[in-house]
């Protein structure tokens, strides 16, 4: 199954929705969206663009008409300010609520790492690293999808690529969900579909440069799987590190459960 929503210059847009927990109840779709870098949106109208013969600005308003449609209210950016900075940030617009929350605490470039790096164990570790250091931006960025999902109001979180950062949080909260493990490792492992643009849209942006990791922009099962045992290890279980580690109200599960997940048939 293809869950990605097709975009021009979006390669890793994808609907959380549909998924089956332990107890066979069902992710509500539309509501909960994960995504690769929203600053490769312009904003550009669709109703200019239609008039003009430039193929790119008609791409770009389709993409941004195609965002506005899904009705989304909340973006949560998960990227360093200085990604931001240099890349780009979603566009302003009156529906929409906007949130800085770097959960990545110590940068590292995949892009330069040698070929003898492993992907699995090197990218868990990263992970882990995320999961420890930044626990006051991911409580926030929890805390505010469940307020979404209580609204019922859409929500997209991304980071660059839509795959470590992004794919962190999706594991979270499909754990918090009872999604089964092999499905959140199955969720992670579809950013391969997108691999090759995402490696283009490297190459584009540093034509100077080489790529050295030939694991860039993958999503090795290992990876997820490494990472999901760990914080089980460390913490019992992801509902435990939540609680635990995060803070979250004991509560918060269940109530986002409630909020996100269809009645049970």
């Amino acid at each position: 199954m293809n869950r990605h929503i097709p975009f021009a210059r979006l390669h890793n847009f994808r609907d959380l929705g549909g998924y089956a927990t332990e107890d066979g109840r069902t992710v509500r779709p539309g509501l909960l969206f994960r995504a690769d870098s929203l600053g490769k949106l312009t904003g550009r109208d669709g109703a200019k663009a239609a008039d003009a013969a430039d193929v790119e600005n008609a791409a770009d308003a389709a993409d941004w008409g195609r965002f506005l449609s899904l009705g989304i209210r909340t973006v949560l950016d998960l990227r360093y300010p200085w990604e931001i900075e240099a890349r780009g940030r979603v566009p302003e617009h009156p529906s929409l609520a906007y949130h800085n929350l770097s959960i990545e605490h110590r940068p590292y470039d995949q892009a330069t790492l040698p070929a003898s790096v492993a992907a699995g164990p090197y990218l868990a570790e990263r992970y882990l690293e995320v999961a420890e250091d930044g626990t006051k931006e991911i409580r926030e960025t929890l805390q505010l999808i469940g307020a979404a999902a209580q609204s019922g109001a859409p929500l997209v979180f991304h980071c660059a690529s839509g795959k470590d950062r992004t794919g962190l949080v999706a594991a979270l909260v499909l754990a918090l969900l009872d999604v089964p493990e092999r499905t959140i490792v199955e969720d992670f492992a579809l950013t391969e579909r997108a691999t090759p643009r995402l490696v283009a849209d490297w190459h584009a942006a540093n034509p100077t440069s080489e790529l050295t990791w030939p694991a860039y922009a993958t999503a090795p099962a290992e990876v997820m799987t490494l990472f999901l045992a760990a914080l089980n290890t460390r913490y019992g279980s992801v509902q435990g590190y939540a609680t635990e580690t995060l803070k979250l109200d004991p509560a918060f599960p269940q109530a986002l459960r409630t909020a996100l997940l269809d009645r049970s048939s």
